[in-house]
């Protein structure tokens, strides 16, 4: 059976598919699955071993230019590998408008959430099978009840496995304990501030370990650039391919990261990892693993870097006294 899988974004909500992945390759080992992913994520998506065939879209580059020709080249070739592969059943996991249109095109039967279960009911109009999975539960849960329902089996909800391990790799010349530090996020109410950033390096090295921090576009670099000199032993890592942050991440003694999907990949990794959350709920889609923990910020308030250390060492603790 040839089953795939259309989850394109974010790259938290793809994270978040990994366990009911794991889950279905362990229940039906008789499937096969691909995925149908955003072009910036497919590295991710192939972290996961169960994964033969990754197949992109480019939704997000594709609205700027609706009307040039390589965005139809493209599309129709999308659909045209999505066809010749003949799958058995599509899952459309995201339940969206957007999904639902991507899993149409591989002609097959589409499974999703039902109406009152999609996070766009108009989805469900694409779907052959749909399923009714509570929404006030966390993303990972409800993903994972929806394959199970949709490929027979039940899910054993008291165990979290996201089936990943981090790519080879790592960052040269750095030995000893390392913390990374997530600072860059999508929204600037999300974005913890640079002199709190600092004080945390600070307090880190205190405690024998290394920072390590990265960026992706100038405004993330001045903030990576302002916390090395502030904390000069602290490693800035350059603009780099996700592949090659994934590899630093998981070898990292810890992480503390803002609500971004580096900090959700940290925790899928089973990393010790602290997400500072500022402006939104982590209740259905915060970070979850065997060390996680996220610090929400009170209203009206903050999370200072003595909290945030302070969680670390209690993380690192519980890992050091967990069996090997």
């Amino acid at each position: 059976m040839k089953v795939l899988i259309v989850k394109t974004s974010s790259m938290g909500d793809v994270i978040h598919t990994f366990p009911a992945l794991e889950d279905a390759s362990r229940a039906r080992p008789d499937i096969g699955f691909d995925w149908c992913v955003e072009e910036a994520f497919a590295g991710i998506v192939a972290l996961h071993p169960a994964i033969g065939t990754i197949h992109t879209v480019a939704i997000r580059r594709w609205r700027k230019t609706l009307f040039d020709t390589n965005t139809w080249r493209e599309a129709a070739a999308l659909r045209r590998a999505l066809r010749a592969c003949r799958y058995d059943l599509v899952i459309d996991a995201q339940g969206l408008l957007k999904s639902a249109l991507v899993a149409r095109q591989a002609r097959a039967p589409i499974a999703g959430f039902n109406r009152s279960s999609a996070r766009e009911p108009s989805a469900t109009l694409f779907y052959d099978i749909s399923h009714a999975v509570p929404r006030d539960l966390h993303a990972i849960e409800r993903t994972r009840r929806l394959f199970g329902l949709a490929l027979g089996y039940q899910p054993d909800l008291s165990t979290l496995d996201s089936g990943i391990v981090p790519p080879s790799g790592s960052l040269a010349g750095i030995d000893g304990k390392t913390a990374f530090l997530l600072h860059g996020t999508s929204r600037e109410d999300k974005k913890w501030p640079v002199e709190d950033w600092i004080g945390t390096a600070r307090l880190l090295v205190e405690r024998g370990m290394t920072p390590v921090t990265t960026w992706s576009n100038e405004r993330e670099k001045t903030v990576a650039e302002a916390i090395a000199k502030a904390v000069p032993s602290t490693v800035v890592v350059p603009k780099s391919p996700l592949a090659d942050i994934a590899a630093i991440l998981g070898r990292s003694t810890l992480v503390i990261g803002a609500d971004t999907g580096l900090t959700h990949l940290a925790s899928a990794f089973g990393l010790p990892t602290i997400a500072v959350f500022l402006a939104t709920e982590p209740g259905l889609t915060g970070p979850r693993g065997p060390y996680a923990s996220t610090l929400l910020a009170p209203a009206g308030g903050g999370v200072t870097p003595t909290e945030v250390v302070a969680e670390a060492e209690k993380l690192l603790a519980l890992k050091l006294q967990a069996p090997a």
